[in-house]
């Protein structure tokens, strides 16, 4: 696709963008950027797109997508919670940024393999799904990302750095443009968020 032909597929979404994809838009930036500065109101931001985007995916017939926005909605309700009761603090009371445990990397990178291999089989043989794999391996990647920024690991960034790069050209391959587009932005947002957890950590933390 030329560069006119995206910003035409871009001006014709937008004629026909209903209120839903707008929201979707708008809130999925907005809880980025707030994850990025730490501010807990990401998690009731981020259950508002999380419920857009499951009646976005459905339509697209990405059901592998469906069922993470559903997670979505699980995961930032307990996001909001440990931010708020659990997990190792500052003398103000603050979560604190930490490196996740190499047992844990190791464990959740070989779920995320496994996860992505049978979902995409699943996909791929049992419904009409489109690019069952692809969309299984951000789905799963997501999965555990999603978690790692409940908990405040800043590997989550790294994670979200590779699901970004693929759903951008997945989304824009399915004709979902504003998807497309908000997905390449968090691309940058990913790594700007990695450079300002990196920043805020404590010194002990950072040379974990």
């Amino acid at each position: 696709m030329d560069i006119a032909s995206f910003l035409s597929t871009l001006e014709d979404a937008a004629r026909s963008m209903d209120w839903l994809s707008f929201v979707g838009l708008t809130s999925g930036l907005l809880c980025v950027w707030l994850l990025i500065r730490e501010n807990i109101w990401t998690f009731p931001i981020g259950l508002l797109y999380a419920v857009v985007s499951v009646v976005v995916m459905l339509n697209a017939r990405l059901y592998a997508d469906t069922l993470l926005n559903v997670y979505y909605v699980v995961m930032n309700a307990y996001g909001w919670y440990f931010w708020l009761y659990r997990g190792e603090r500052s003398t103000d009371d603050e979560l604190l940024i930490t490196h996740m445990p190499r047992h844990l990397t190791a464990t959740i990178g070989s779920l995320v393999v496994l996860g992505t291999l049978v979902m995409g089989w699943w996909f791929d043989t049992r419904t009409d799904a489109d690019l069952a794999y692809w969309d299984s391996a951000t789905t799963t990647m997501s999965f555990a990302a999603m978690w790692m920024s409940a908990r405040k690991y800043i590997e989550n960034w790294v994670v979200w750095l590779v699901v970004d790069a693929i759903a951008t050209v997945m989304y824009f391959y399915k004709n979902i443009p504003f998807y497309g587009l908000l997905y390449g932005i968090y691309l940058a947002m990913a790594f700007w968020g990695w450079r300002a957890w990196r920043k805020s950590m404590s010194p002990v933390s950072a040379s974990a």
